[in-house]
């Protein structure tokens, strides 16, 4: 009797699975700071988003679990519990650690020159790759006729 060339989940051994599960993504997020109001939780994972682990930088609070990660979450979470709105949340967090924990910071002050620098340096590239195609060397002019037959007659021998 012939096997099937196409395996199942199910028909993998276990260490198999446990080593997928191992290198599955774990969420940072905790039982234990989430909170009883759904409402609260979605705006909570909402502004999360939004935050900058200040440890790894690459990550969101949500994912991260630095320990400072997850103190931020918990403040997050005491301030929209105390009523704050969405921006009031985001403008402590950002006072308290400054513009660098937001991913997208406002594009206004110091943080514009950010913001327009890759524009600028994609012009300014095009620009210097267009004038330095335009000074390539000309090709040097034609043979004269004399060296048209001194060529023919060489590459006839």
């Amino acid at each position: 009797m012939r096997r099937s060339a196409k395996r199942r989940w199910a028909d993998c051994p276990p260490y198999f699975l446990a080593l997928f599960l191992m290198l599955s993504p774990a969420w940072a997020v905790q039982p234990d700071e989430m909170l009883a109001d759904p409402g609260l939780e979605a705006r909570a994972r909402a502004i999360s988003r939004d935050i900058r682990c200040p440890v790894c930088q690459g990550e969101t609070i949500d994912d991260s679990n630095a320990p400072i990660a997850r103190d931020l979450r918990i403040i997050i979470r005491e301030r929209l519990v105390a009523g704050d709105s969405d921006q009031a949340v985001i403008d402590y967090v950002v006072a308290r650690y400054g513009e660098g924990v937001l991913f997208n910071p406002p594009a206004e002050g110091a943080n514009l020159i950010l913001w327009l620098a890759g524009p600028v340096l994609l012009v300014a590239g095009i620009g210097v790759a267009m004038a330095a195609a335009r000074r390539r060397v000309a090709p040097e002019a034609s043979l004269s006729a004399e060296e048209e037959l001194r060529l023919r007659e060489i590459l006839k021998e």
